[in-house]
């Protein structure tokens, strides 16, 4: 579902810093809005570079009240790619055919995993990020990226309903047509294709956001990173204090589980901060403490852990 290759405006000269400066603050308060479930557990900060060009911040809080682990991640990072690496990311196709050897390109963005102690708090994921890459030719393209989805273990729909509608109204604000769009994307994307199920219940996803006013897609960008926490908060809020037994913390390690090997089997993100040298720890921020695989395991037929897996076999409408 990547756009066309199309000729593309410049993008402005400070677009760069301007996007920067926007996922720094988000990640800002992505991290307080985490924090304050928190009575006394706070982020590490934890600054790094990137030999080639750039670093980051990596933000990590483990072992909390509310959160197991959460990490909220800033990067900014720059300097020269292979041609074929490049290709395999998204708005890779901008390039064209003739493209080959070391490519200068620039690649800002926060990105967010949360993963809760209570099974009945969902995981949940966000990233936004912006590239810019130079051809041979001296020519400039640039897209944007990005996304947030929600995994539970249990499957509480208000959840899910709240999740998606925080998000089609930050998509509407900009085009009516975003958010069935980028919702389908969203299930598309988080497929883990050798179980034939979804990661979770979805969101939105783009990528490859590259046509039209550069101005407008930064704005998009910026409505979306802004979204999250309206999103996620109050599904915390809500379930924090729900009761729950050894069977129901089995679960989630198990689809703990489902979501270690999408990320290391298929997350695009993963793929590009391991060939861009960027910091390992950082990279892997994403995974849980703790998950668990089991041989062959099925849930009792009828039971609410079925119930989760028959949704993610075929992904909902949630706001019909």
């Amino acid at each position: 579902m990547t756009a066309s290759p199309s000729k593309q405006a410049p993008p402005p000269a400070d677009m760069r810093e301007r996007f920067e400066r926007m996922v720094r603050e988000a990640q800002d308060a992505i991290c307080a809005g985490i924090e304050a479930f928190e009575p006394t557990a706070r982020f590490r900060r934890d600054g790094w570079q990137r030999d080639g060009g750039g670093g980051g911040e990596s933000r990590v809080l483990q072992e909390g009240a509310v959160f197991e682990k959460a990490g909220v991640n800033f990067s900014s990072v720059f300097g020269e790619l292979p041609a074929a690496a490049v290709r395999s990311m998204g708005g890779g196709d901008r390039l064209g055919d003739d493209a080959s050897g070391q490519l200068p390109f620039f690649a800002a963005g926060v990105s967010v995993v949360i993963h809760a102690h209570s099974p009945m708090v969902p995981t949940v994921h966000c990233n936004y990020r912006y590239f810019e890459l130079e051809k041979p030719s001296g020519e400039k393209v640039w897209w944007f990226g990005g996304g947030a989805d929600l995994t539970p273990s249990y499957l509480f729909e208000e959840d899910a309903r709240h999740f998606h509608q925080v998000h089609r109204e930050a998509c509407d604000r900009f085009d009516p047509d975003y958010y069935p769009r980028f919702k389908v994307w969203c299930d598309e994307y988080f497929h883990i294709a050798h179980r034939g199920e979804a990661r979770g219940v979805g969101g939105i996803f783009f990528d490859n956001l590259g046509d039209g006013d550069p101005e407008a897609l930064f704005g998009f960008s910026s409505a979306c990173a802004a979204a999250f926490v309206p999103a996620y908060a109050p599904i915390v809020e809500r379930r924090k204090e729900a009761p729950f037994e050894p069977r129901h913390k089995r679960w989630q390690q198990l689809r703990r589980g489902r979501y270690v090997e999408f990320n290391l089997v298929y997350d695009r993100g993963t793929t590009f901060g391991l060939k861009t040298k960027g910091r390992t720890e950082s990279i892997l921020m994403s995974l849980p403490l703790t998950a668990r695989w089991e041989y062959d395991h099925q849930p009792p037929p009828d039971s609410d852990e079925a119930r989760l897996l028959a949704v993610l076999a075929s992904p909902r409408d949630w706001l019909a």
